[in-house]
């Protein structure tokens, strides 16, 4: 009886550890995985799926390493990390699982409520330095960047700074919460966080890229619409040999309940 329990729990162990899954990299994605990993365990008890943060960058190198299932990501797979992955003969698979908005952030009490892409890209290069050079008040201007490391400040660079260097000495910020927190507390601060981080804390800016002819606020509305300019792709990476253990969790997020989660959290469902 006792060998039957001992070879029972082992079996057991075995099962768990088939149904376990890790998901790690941008904090972007961070919160959407948390809440479809707490839902998709809810409804497989036997499912075990833990979420971790640390960028774009670090999950795709956990990815490489074989010390997580799932890289989450919010830019694309660069083409060198696609072919390392690759070179042992494995295939890296991609898939996006939701859009996000992303979203220039100032102080509340700012009066600057409009920037164009231009503008913008002066701040964090580096060219403009007062907010009374964009119509705000006798201020210095504080920008607040995502580490190297981080998806949304490669999208950041290339979509709005054109691919330009940001500034010598710019604030970098290990995840997206500190850039809030920062922002919040520094009167000139301003950064760029995902349309889901948005709160009462911090003041969205309306953005043109047509050189001040529409400036459009960030939300999910105008990024569905195609008004917001500054949208992107969502991403989960994985290995074609996971594809079985981490297939039913992806299924369930490109579920319509798990889409609707998308909504709820902020971020754009793939069918809109």
């Amino acid at each position: 009886m006792k060998k039957f329990i001992i070879a029972a729990a082992l079996v057991f162990a075995g099962f768990a550890t088939a149904n376990a899954q890790k998901v790690k990299g941008s904090d972007t994605v961070l919160p959407l995985s948390q809440k479809e990993a707490e839902e998709y365990m809810a409804a497989n008890p036997a499912a075990t799926v833990t979420v971790t943060g640390g960028g774009s960058g670090v999950g795709i190198s956990a990815l490489m390493e074989g010390t997580t299932d799932i890289a989450q990501a919010s830019r694309r797979i660069k083409f060198s990390e696609r072919q390392k992955m690759q070179a042992s003969g494995d295939k890296v698979v991609e898939k996006i699982i939701a859009y996000d908005a992303l979203a220039i952030v100032v102080h509340p009490s700012n009066k600057v409520t409009n920037l164009t892409r231009e503008q913008l890209e002066g701040i964090f290069t580096g060219k403009i330095t007062n907010w009374k050079e964009v119509g705000g008040a006798d201020l210095k201007i504080v920008p607040y960047s995502r580490e190297t490391s981080s998806g949304t400040y490669e999208f950041f660079k290339e979509s709005v700074l054109k691919n330009r260097n940001y500034m010598n000495g710019i604030m970098s910020m290990p995840a997206t919460g500190a850039i809030i927190q920062s922002i919040s507390q520094t009167p000139g601060g301003i950064g760029y966080v995902g349309l889901a981080y948005l709160n009462d804390d911090v003041k969205s800016i309306h953005v043109s890229y047509d050189g001040g002819q529409h400036y459009t606020e960030p939300s999910v509305e105008n990024a569905k619409n195609g008004s917001y300019p500054i949208v992107r792709p969502l991403y989960y990476y994985y290995m074609a040999h996971s594809e079985k253990l981490v297939k039913p969790f992806i299924d369930y997020i490109m579920s319509t309940e798990g889409q609707q989660t998308v909504k709820e959290i902020g971020f754009i469902p793939v069918s809109e």
